[in-house]
């Protein structure tokens, strides 16, 4: 497994550190969203790989919110022009490291959604709603013939 390759500059290293890992502005909103329409979960669960941002425990659902720069999107990530080497090293890992959380929730029995930082936040919430009534229907319905 590679591991990310050393910032070779102390500014960008400090700016990277200082970046938010969570409560970030997009995950909040969807939060918010979320709650509103009555929906509870945890919050950072380190209880899985991968410590998801959202997570419905009761249905196995884990829920990713991803920056457009840091997960590469493939609608609006942009690759620096400084350093753009080690740029692509970098986010390469990222994006390789989001696969390998996914696999791991996924041998674990979970689903896993993944939501941009650019989508719209009703749309994001409709999506995990609808996902996450599914599960729940498919976890608690009950056996064939009894209901």
């Amino acid at each position: 497994m590679s591991r990310t390759p050393a910032a070779l500059n102390e500014a960008v290293s400090a700016q990277m550190q200082r970046m938010p890992r969570e409560r970030t502005k997009p995950e909040m909103l969807l939060r918010r969203e979320l709650h509103r329409r009555g929906m509870r979960f945890r919050v950072n669960y380190g209880r899985l790989p991968g410590r998801p941002d959202i997570v419905f425990t009761r249905v196995k659902l884990g829920i990713f919110v991803d920056g457009c720069f840091w997960h590469v999107c493939p609608s609006h990530s942009t690759m620096p022009k400084n350093n753009a080497e080690w740029w692509r090293a970098k986010l390469s890992r990222n994006v390789e490291r989001d696969r390998e959380k996914d696999e791991l929730l996924i041998s674990c029995g979970w689903r896993v959604l993944h939501v941009w930082e650019h989508e719209d936040t009703h749309a994001a919430a409709d999506r995990i709603e609808a996902l996450y009534l599914s599960l729940r229907h498919a976890f608690f319905a009950p056996p064939e013939g009894l209901s």
